[in-house]
């Protein structure tokens, strides 16, 4: 199944990721994708607000995973952009995160393809400057008939 959300403002980009967050279930993977600038951490801070964390959300460039407890379920949010390779992932433990009770996000997840679960949820975010800057087209996928949105 697969949606198209189109957002005109970073408000608009974090109140879907809430929206997400609000109805992400345990063991929920998000294969999160979009190039630089896209607005994927403004969305996953959304996603963060919708699972009730409180603490502020920031891109975990350089230490690849940071983990927030406060919020109605664990939050795994991992950004692979610097990872060399998938063996990596193994040393800092993703399956404990990808296979627990929490919820994980993604980003850059299309360099770690190989592992992601079958069953994540997709999520592209794209820009298109002809429609505006704040302009972006989401794209939400997954293999099930419910998408959490």
């Amino acid at each position: 199944m697969e949606q198209i959300i189109e957002t005109h403002g970073a408000e608009e980009t974090f109140a879907l990721g809430k929206k997400i967050g609000k109805s992400a279930r345990p063991g929920q993977v998000y294969a999160l994708n979009g190039d630089l600038g896209a607005g994927k951490t403004v969305f996953t801070q959304g996603v963060a607000a919708g699972l009730g964390i409180t603490e502020p959300v920031n891109s975990p460039t350089f230490t690849i995973l940071q983990i927030y407890e406060n919020g109605r379920l664990p939050f795994y949010h991992f950004d692979v952009y610097r990872i060399g390779d998938v063996e990596e992932m193994e040393e800092i433990g993703y399956e404990d995160c990808f296979y627990g009770e929490g919820v994980c996000l993604v980003e850059w997840a299309g360099l770690i393809e190989e592992i992601l679960p079958e069953n994540c949820i997709r999520i592209e975010i794209a820009k298109n400057l002809s429609s505006g800057f704040d302009y972006r087209t989401i794209k939400i996928e997954q293999n099930r008939t419910e998408v959490g949105i």
